[in-house]
């Protein structure tokens, strides 16, 4: 094990925020779902018991594909380089609505399920999103024409159709069981970056309050349709205050982990930029964190074919710094050759030139993967 017993116990008094100390004894934990499954409360108080130790480490379509690879029973290349999955398994499900028999990035919807129940078995964790079309043009997530998300609210023309899509994803939820039959929990991120402008859903596309009263329509009609294995995940793009931050927030009670979207991009080479940025957003839902007693998590992070040698141990981890964060996923790793297409990945694979950095950075005492879970919590 990573962490040994004595820094476990420095680390259990020293710079933890009143959110995490007030979860890390298991005492007065209340997700939002009130009926949430014996298996989804354990989880939440695991996040809760994790969070003052480490942040755990998780990889978008980890399992599903990788550089050079797809659908090959064992593969991720985030084992392949540091020997251990990740902690958290990142999915999404859009084309579900459609009846697709896969998701936008080409991934069967029957084999994402099965990776699911894989990774729940070795004790990891999935999360999930939902770039689903504009139910207004038909078109894709990022057809953000203006008043989309008004359609689909209680009483407008698009209500109905919304309903028949939100059907098909609580009879996705519920089919996630384990070997005992039991329902797997799972990591919901639904609207995610919300402060973009780039969705249907997005800044300027809606008003707050159109925002607010669909994601408490989606959170109750889930749970109406009998779906109680969901933690709850808030998530923004990129924000510069309290404000902004909470602009669209539905209410304590109606959202578990408080997160955001953050990416390096190629004109910031140093990775300063990206270091200031965060560390600054960290700060601001950290205070929220704590005042709203809410874990917080880096829900998508990445730097694009991480060109620099040591961003793992340098940049990225400068960038997290100190902060008790729940979970930081990065994104995909669409690393097969095909026609018209790129490598585009953002954890390396054997022979690329970050891979010595991340064996490194798995090895630091603060991040988690998924060998890390159980024995953290001995």
């Amino acid at each position: 094990m990573k962490k040994n017993i004595l820094t476990l116990i420095i680390s259990a008094f020293t710079g933890i925020s009143c959110s995490s100390q007030a979860v890390s004894d298991n005492t007065n934990l209340s997700l939002s779902d009130k009926k949430a499954t014996p298996e989804t409360v354990s989880l939440y108080k695991k996040l809760n018991a994790l969070a003052p130790k480490g942040y755990l480490f998780g990889h978008q379509d980890d399992l599903a594909y990788g550089a050079n690879w797809k659908y090959q029973n064992g593969r991720s290349d985030v084992k392949e380089v540091c020997g251990d999955y990740p902690a958290v398994y990142g999915w999404d499900i859009a084309g579900l609505e459609k009846d697709d028999n896969n998701n936008i990035d080409g991934v069967p919807f029957d084999k994402m399920k099965q990776y699911i129940k894989e990774a729940n078995e070795r004790g990891g964790i999935s999360t999930i999103s939902w770039h689903f079309d504009n139910p207004s043009t038909g078109k894709n997530a990022w057809d953000n024409t203006p008043n989309s998300l008004k359609t689909i609210l209680p009483g407008e023309k698009n209500h109905a159709k919304f309903t028949l899509w939100l059907d098909k994803a609580a009879s996705f939820f519920l089919s996630l069981k384990d070997k005992k039959g039991k329902s797997i929990p799972i990591l919901l991120r639904p609207y995610h970056e919300l402060t973009g402008g780039w969705f249907w859903w997005g800044k300027g596309n809606c008003t707050a309050e159109e925002f607010k009263t669909i994601w408490k329509f989606t959170f109750e009609y889930l749970q109406k349709k009998g779906v109680h294995n969901l933690i709850y995940i808030y998530n923004t793009s990129s924000f510069s205050s309290k404000e902004t931050f909470l602009e669209n927030y539905p209410g304590d009670d109606y959202v578990d982990i408080l997160s955001f979207d953050a990416y390096q991009n190629g004109e910031d080479k140093s990775g300063e930029k990206f270091i200031t940025e965060v560390q600054s957003q960290l700060k601001i839902i950290n205070e929220i964190g704590i005042e709203k007693h809410k874990l917080t998590a880096v829900a998508e992070a990445g730097y694009e074919a991480v060109p620099d040698a040591k961003w793992w141990t340098g940049t990225f981890s400068k960038a997290i710094g100190d902060y008790k964060i729940s979970y930081v996923l990065l994104w995909r790793n669409h690393g097969w050759q095909e026609k018209e297409q790129k490598m585009h990945y953002y954890v390396p694979y054997s022979g690329q030139i970050s891979e010595k950095d991340f064996v490194d950075f798995y090895n630091l005492e603060k991040t988690l993967f998924e060998k890390d879970i159980k024995k953290a919590l001995k």
